[in-house]
C-alpha cells in the first residue's frame, strides 16, 4: 500500500492546483435578460466562444426584461455587481447614460452594419430588428396592412401585445405607433383597444399564448418566422407589412464605470463585434447581426419581410416623453 502514497500525494497536489486555477480565473458578470441567457438562447455559446480565449469565467446574471436590467442597475449604483450590460435598446440608452453609471467606449469595436449611422461613445450595438405582429398563414388569410386596417378588423379579431412599463416589445410598440401617428396616436389606441386580447408583462408569455391559438396576431419581431422555419421546418408563419413602416431595435452592450476588470469587460465588449460573436446571433436570438460577419445569414432569413420604412425615435426625445406617452396610452386602451 506504501507504494501507491507517492502517486495519492501527486494526485492530490494535482487536484488542488487545478482547484487553485480555477479560483484564481477572473469573473466577468454580465447582466442581460433571460431569453439570452437561457440555454437555447445565445448566452451559453457566447459564453463558451469567449472563455475559450481568456482565462476567466462569463457569469450571465438575467431579468425578465431589458427594462428590467436598467431598473436594477439604477437601483444598485455604484455597489452594483455587473462588470458589463448586455440587452439594453435605443429606446433606453439616454435614461441609461444619465444614470453616469456606464463608462466610454474604446476604438476597438466598430464597422457595424446597421440601417442608421452609429456613434454613440458609449453603447456598443450587438443586434437589430424590426418589431411587427406574427400570424399565422394557414389562420390569417388577409392580414391587416397598418394599423388602420387592423383597428377595422372583425371584432373577432384579437392579438397579444406586451406591456410598454415592464417591456421592451411592449415599449417598441407604443413608440412605433407615436412614431408613424404622432398626435394621432391617442386615437389609434382607442381604436386599437378592442382588438387586445390580453397585455401581458413579457414577450415569452405573449408569444406561448399566440402559439396556443389564443389570439390571431401577436407582437413580435420580422424575424420571428425564421425560427419556425428554420428550428421547426414550419413555414405557415408571416409578419404583417405595415404600410406606415416598422419600428426598428437595436439591442446594446456598455461597460460599467464601477467594474474592477476594466480591461476584461472592454475585451468582452470588443468581442461582440467579432464573428465569433456575431454569428451566433441569427439562430439564437434571431435577430440580425450589427456586424457584417464572414458567416453568411441562414437561408431561411432571405424569406423575412424587410421593411420599405424604418421607423425610430430619438433616444433622447424618448427618455423626455416615454412617461407622459405611456399616461396617454393606458388611458386610451382603458376607455
Amino acid at each position: 500500500m506504501t507504494r501507491f502514497l507517492p502517486v495519492l500525494i501527486l494526485a492530490l497536489f494535482c487536484s488542488v492546483s487545478v482547484a487553485t486555477h480555477a479560483a484564481e480565473k477572473t469573473e466577468l458578470v454580465v447582466y442581460t435578460y433571460d431569453a439570452f441567457a437561457a440555454d437555447w438562447g445565445p448566452g451559453p455559446k457566447i459564453k463558451q466562444a469567449f472563455e475559450t480565449g481568456c482565462d476567466c469565467i462569463v457569469e450571465f446574471v438575467s431579468m425578465d426584461s431589458s427594462i428590467g436590467i436598467l431598473r436594477k442597475i439604477q437601483l444598485e449604483g455604484e455597489t452594483t455587481d455587473a462588470d458589463v450590460v448586455l440587452g439594453l435598446d435605443t429606446n433606453l440608452t439616454a435614461i441609461a447614460a444619465r444614470t453616469g453609471l456606464f463608462a466610454p467606449v474604446d476604438d476597438r469595436v466598430g464597422n457595424f452594419s446597421l440601417p442608421i449611422e452609429w456613434n454613440d461613445p458609449i453603447f456598443v450595438p450587438f443586434d437589430f430588428g424590426y418589431f411587427a405582429f406574427v400570424f399565422n398563414r394557414d389562420i390569417v388569410k388577409n392580414p391587416p396592412t397598418s394599423f388602420e386596417a387592423l383597428a377595422a378588423m372583425p371584432d373577432d379579431f384579437k392579438i397579444i401585445i406586451q406591456d410598454p412599463r415592464a417591456s421592451t416589445p411592449g415599449l417598441g410598440l407604443l413608440l412605433w405607433v407615436q412614431a408613424a401617428y404622432g398626435d394621432k396616436a391617442v386615437n389609434i389606441w382607442q381604436r386599437l383597444a378592442p382588438k387586445i386580447l390580453t397585455i401581458t408583462k413579457g414577450w415569452s408569455e405573449a408569444y406561448g399564448l399566440f402559439l396556443k391559438g389564443e389570439a390571431e396576431m401577436v407582437l413580435s419581431y420580422t424575424t420571428s418566422p425564421a425560427y419556425h422555419l428554420i428550428a421547426e421546418g414550419d413555414d405557415s408563419f408571416d409578419s404583417a407589412a405595415f404600410e406606415e413602416g416598422h419600428y426598428l431595435q437595436i439591442e446594446v452592450a456598455a461597460v460599467l464605470k464601477s467594474s474592477s476588470k476594466q480591461e476584461l469587460a472592454r475585451e468582452f465588449l470588443a468581442f461582440t463585434s467579432t464573428d465569433a460573436f456575431q454569428s451566433i446571433i441569427p439562430t439564437t436570438n434571431w435577430m440580425f447581426p450589427a456586424v457584417q460577419t464572414a458567416t453568411p445569414l441562414p437561408a431561411g432569413f432571405s424569406t423575412l419581410r424587410y421593411p420599405k420604412k424604418s421607423l425610430l425615435i430619438d433616444s433622447a426625445e424618448v427618455e423626455r416623453n416615454h412617461k407622459q406617452w405611456t399616461t396617454e396610452w393606458l388611458r386610451a386602451i382603458s376607455r
